[in-house]
């Protein structure tokens, strides 16, 4: 996964799609909301006669400002959780990350980590600073830390798919994927147009791409894979033959987009 300052809404969105978050409904399964609907609440309860709420607690308000994007505000209001939290602490580095602060992104996974060193989803949040950092082989042992105690997440299982190609190894990140469909067959959808967002060369990215599109057929999610293949075709990584003679694309032969991405390339 590559950060680029000249497109950040991307890159947090790539982040997103790698990090093991908590679920959108975080602040509704915590018995929390954003500040002002607490307050609100508060005053509803007053005028229903059943008087006024506690105020929020800091982790509270630190999980509705991550709902809102606000990382830094997040941030603050978790530093003030009294006592030392695993959750707090990935939290506070999801935050980080998210902010593209590596190097604190990196402290507070690892503080989670001291804490609860089992914690699966943690383990794979530091495997995606890793890979952001190009370190291959130690994002890949924290995927596979992480998949030895939770061995059904389909995330984790993508993340090492997508570490395992930057190191070249096609066939076993191609194998990682396979299983995280297996898992999950919606694991490669994603709002937006598809892209694999690596610091390895344009040779790399085009097999990630190749694959990814391979992924997504077998997910049946055709306009995807045509996506992918696009890019895969771009950066040089195969040709309009290849794809032509690859069984895992016969379910898009027939289809308009698909044989207008191979005429446009030259295929007959």
């Amino acid at each position: 996964m590559r950060i680029r300052n000249e497109n950040h809404s991307f890159a947090r969105f790539a982040i997103a799609m790698a990090l093991a978050l908590l679920p959108q409904s975080v602040c509704a399964q915590a018995g929390t909301a954003p500040p002002s609907a607490v307050q609100g609440a508060a005053s509803q309860s007053r005028l229903e006669g059943t008087g006024p709420q506690p105020p929020p607690s800091s982790k509270e308000v630190g999980d509705a400002l991550m709902m809102h994007q606000r990382y830094q505000a997040a941030i603050e209001a978790y530093k003030k959780v009294p006592g030392e939290s695993a959750e707090v602490m990935n939290q506070m580095g999801i935050a980080y990350q998210m902010m593209f602060n590596l190097s604190d992104a990196t402290k507070c996974y690892q503080a989670s980590l001291r804490i609860n060193p089992r914690n699966s989803n943690v383990l794979n949040n530091l495997g995606t600073v890793y890979d952001s950092l190009k370190e291959y082989g130690d994002a890949e042992r924290m995927y596979r830390k992480a998949l030895k105690i939770d061995p059904k997440s389909a995330l984790t299982e993508k993340n090492l798919g997508t570490s395992l190609m930057s190191q070249h190894h096609y066939k076993q990140g191609w194998q990682a994927y396979q299983a995280a469909l297996a898992l999950d067959p919606q694991i490669f959808q994603a709002s937006g147009t598809p892209r694999v967002e690596n610091g390895g060369n344009i040779q790399d990215r085009g097999a990630m791409n190749y694959y990814m599109a391979k992924g997504c057929v077998r997910a049946g999610q055709s306009d995807r894979a045509i996506e992918y293949l696009r890019l895969a075709l771009n950066e040089g990584f195969t040709n309009p033959k290849k794809i032509q003679a690859d069984s895992e694309f016969a379910s898009l032969h027939g289809l308009p987009a698909f044989e207008q991405l191979l005429a446009a390339q030259g295929a007959q």
